[in-house]
C-alpha cells in the first residue's frame, strides 16, 4: 500500500512519544463525549416528531441509534486496537482499500464530517440565539448574520494559538455538560410529579417506512463522532488496550444522555407541540413548558453555549484533517503553511470556516443533517467493512480487542447502514445528488495533486 498520512512527521507513532505527551483514558473519553453532543441532540426531536408523530417511535429510534453506535464502537475498538496509529477511518481505509479511498474519506471529513456539521451547528446556534431575545426574521438574514458571526469569531480565536483556542474550548465544554445534567435532572424531577400522557397518547399521524429511514439517518448523525479518539491513539496512552474500552464505553454513555434528554422532551411536550414552528430549539421549548418563558430563555441562553463549544471543537479539529493531507502532498501544499508565530494552521482553519460559511448561506438546518447524515453514513458502512480485510492480515496477540459475534455484528452493521443509505437517497434525492457530487468531486482532485507531487519529485 502507498503510505499517505503516516509519513507525516506530526503523525508520530504510539513509541515516538513519551508518556509525558500521552493522555490517559479519561481525557480521551472527555474528547470523544464532547465530539459527539453538538447542536444536534437539541433540535432533531422536532423534525422527527413533524415527520413521525409517534413518540414511542421516536424513543424506538433513539434506542436503535444508541445500539448501532454501540456496535460500530466495538468494530472501531478492533480495528483501533489493532492499528493504534493517528488517523482513525484515513488509515483503516488506506489499509483495506488504498490511498484514493482514503482520500475521499478525508476529502469527505473535510467538507461534511466538519465542514457541513459546522454549518448546521451554527444554524442551530442561531436558533436558541433567537429564542433568548424573541426578534421577527421572516426572511432569515438575521439568523445567517449570528451563525456566521460565531463561525468567524471561533475562527479567529482558534486562529490565535492553540492555548487561547483550548482555554475558549474547556470553558465551552464545561458548560455543555452543566447544561446537559441540569435539563435532564431539573427534567425528569418535573415530569415525576406529572402524569406520562404524552408518551401514551395516540399518534397524531401513520409513519412511513421512508419518514422513519429519515428520522433514523438523523438519529445517526447525532451519534456520530465515537470514532474520534482513532485519529488521536497516538497520543493516546496504551492505546491497543483502552482505544475500545474509551470508544465503548463513552458511546454507551452518551446513548443514555440522548435517550434521558428525548425522554425529557417527549414527556412534557406533546407530538403537535414538538413539531410546531420553530421546529428547531426543542429544548428551550421544553424548558419553556417545564420552568416557564423565563426558563426556557436562559435553558436557551446556556444551549447557545453548548453549541458554540461543538462548533469551536471542529473549528479546531476539523483543519487538521485538511492540513495533514497538504502535508501529504495529497492537496495544494499552500494549506499545509503554518503561523510563523502560532504555529497553527490558519489557512486551513480559514480554509474550512469559508466552506461552512458557503453551507451557512445555501442550505437549512434540515438539509445540512440529511445531506452530512447521508455521506458520513456511507463512509462508516464502508470503514466497519475494513474489518473483513484487515482481521486476518493483522498480527493476533493479547493486546488486541476482539469485536464480540464476529462476523455477524458486522455484517448486519453494514447491511444495516447500507439499507438505510439507499432508502434515504430513494426518499430525498436532492441531498442524495449533493453527497454524491461532493464525494466524487475529489476523484480528479485525487489524481491531479498526484501526478503534481510527482512531477515535482522527478525535478532535477
Amino acid at each position: 500500500m502507498v503510505q499517505v498520512a503516516m509519513d507525516h512527521p506530526s503523525n508520530k507513532e504510539p513509541g515516538q512519544k513519551s508518556a509525558m505527551q500521552k493522555i490517559g483514558w479519561f481525557t480521551a473519553t472527555c474528547v470523544l463525549i464532547s465530539n459527539i453532543v453538538g447542536g444536534g441532540i437539541f433540535t432533531t426531536t422536532g423534525f422527527m416528531a413533524r415527520d413521525l408523530g409517534d413518540p414511542m417511535l421516536i424513543l424506538l429510534l433513539w434506542f436503535m441509534g444508541a445500539l448501532f453506535a454501540v456496535g460500530g464502537a466495538m468494530i472501531y475498538g478492533e480495528l483501533g486496537s489493532r492499528l493504534p496509529h493517528a488517523g482513525g477511518d484515513y488509515v483503516y481505509l488506506r489499509e483495506a482499500y488504498g490511498p484514493l479511498v482514503a482520500f475521499l474519506s478525508g476529502w469527505t471529513s473535510f467538507t461534511i464530517g466538519f465542514g457541513a456539521a459546522v454549518a448546521a451547528s451554527a444554524i442551530s446556534f442561531s436558533s436558541y440565539a433567537l429564542r433568548v431575545i424573541p426578534i421577527e426574521d421572516e426572511q432569515g438574514w438575521l439568523a445567517k448574520g449570528l451563525s456566521l458571526s460565531l463561525l468567524w469569531i471561533v475562527t479567529l480565536v482558534h486562529c490565535r494559538g492553540v492555548g487561547t483556542g483550548g482555554r475558549l474550548q474547556l470553558l465551552l465544554t464545561s458548560t455543555k455538560m452543566v447544561a446537559i445534567g441540569g435539563l435532564i435532572l431539573g427534567g425528569l424531577w418535573e415530569v415525576a410529579s406529572h402524569d406520562n400522557a404524552h408518551l401514551t397518547g395516540q399518534t397524531t399521524q401513520q409513519p412511513t417506512f421512508g419518514a422513519s429511514a429519515i428520522a433514523l439517518v438523523l438519529v445517526t448523525y447525532c451519534y456520530l463522532g465515537w470514532n474520534v479518539v482513532g485519529y488521536i491513539a497516538s497520543d493516546i496512552a496504551e492505546p491497543s488496550r483502552t482505544l475500545p474500552k474509551i470508544m465503548i464505553g463513552g458511546t454507551a454513555f452518551i446513548g443514555a444522555i440522548y435517550l434521558l434528554l428525548n425522554l425529557v422532551y417527549l414527556s412534557a411536550l406533546t407530538i403537535a407541540e414538538l413539531a410546531r414552528e420553530p421546529i428547531v430549539p426543542v429544548a428551550e421549548k421544553t424548558a419553556a413548558a417545564l420552568w416557564g418563558p423565563q426558563g426556557g430563555r436562559v435553558v436557551a441562553a446556556i444551549l447557545c453555549l453548548s453549541i458554540a463549544g461543538a462548533v469551536s471543537a471542529m473549528t479546531w479539529a476539523g483543519p487538521r484533517v485538511c492540513w495533514a493531507m497538504a502535508q501529504d502532498g495529497m492537496i495544494t501544499p499552500w494549506l499545509a503553511k503554518l503561523h510563523p508565530r502560532t504555529a497553527v494552521p490558519v489557512r486551513a482553519i480559514v480554509f474550512q470556516s469559508l466552506w461552512a460559511s458557503l453551507l451557512v448561506l445555501s442550505g437549512t438546518f434540515e438539509q445540512l443533517l440529511v445531506y452530512s447524515g447521508l455521506v458520513l453514513s456511507f463512509f462508516m458502512a464502508l470503514t466497519l467493512s475494513t474489518i473483513f480485510l484487515l482481521r486476518p492480515t493483522c498480527v493476533m496477540d493479547r493486546r488486541h480487542y476482539h469485536a464480540p459475534l464476529y462476523p455477524f455484528l458486522p455484517i448486519t452493521l453494514v447491511c444495516g447502514a447500507a439499507a438505510l443509505v439507499i432508502s434515504s437517497m430513494l426518499e430525498r434525492p436532492a441531498e442524495s445528488v449533493y453527497g454524491a457530487t461532493t464525494i466524487l468531486s475529489g476523484i480528479p482532485l485525487y489524481y491531479y495533486w498526484r501526478r503534481a507531487v510527482s512531477r515535482h519529485r522527478h525535478k532535477p
